[in-house]
């Protein structure tokens, strides 16, 4: 199935497809979340959880993830700072497959790690998603506004829009 919009531009072109937007699915009984639709593609048919920045938990392409931790696997060699990170990183990773109606089940450990119970949000971060307990992303928002538009001299210098 042919992917549309920004994903679609950025698969034709050779570049990983972009996961965008803002979802909110829940976190069910069994601990069990739907995929966002839009996202299913971009995450194919396995995908990797861990633990986030800012008590999120990262959801990420396998392909992804390994590269993510081959970088920090090569910093890790001659830098403690990168070693302590990757077994934070490492140990919290579990590899997921989605089942046939694309949910996946989001371990307890992870959930405890995010503070996360039903409401949720699923954001997509580029080539990653990250969950988010609903009311500290809507806190975790609201103070970053504040700033968004201050900060995109210094993050985006080249970038022009």
């Amino acid at each position: 199935m042919p992917m549309g919009g920004v994903a679609g531009v950025m698969a034709d072109l050779g570049m990983p497809a972009l996961m965008l937007g803002t979802y909110t699915p829940k976190i069910d009984s069994k601990g069990r979340m739907a995929l966002p639709a839009k996202m299913r593609g971009q995450l194919g048919q396995g995908l990797v959880m861990a633990r986030g920045q800012e008590r999120c938990v990262y959801l990420l392409p396998v392909a992804e993830f390994r590269r993510i931790a081959m970088q920090i696997q090569r910093v890790s060699v001659g830098n403690k700072a990168a070693r302590e990170y990757l077994r934070v990183f490492l140990s919290g990773a579990v590899d997921q497959t989605p089942d046939k109606q694309g949910r996946v089940l989001v371990p307890q450990m992870l959930r405890d790690y995010a503070h996360l119970g039903d409401d949720i949000v699923v954001i997509g971060v580029g080539t990653r998603a990250e969950i988010w307990n609903r009311a500290t992303w809507e806190s975790y928002l609201a103070e970053k506004e504040q700033d968004y538009a201050n900060i995109a001299d210094d993050v985006l210098p080249e970038v022009e829009f």
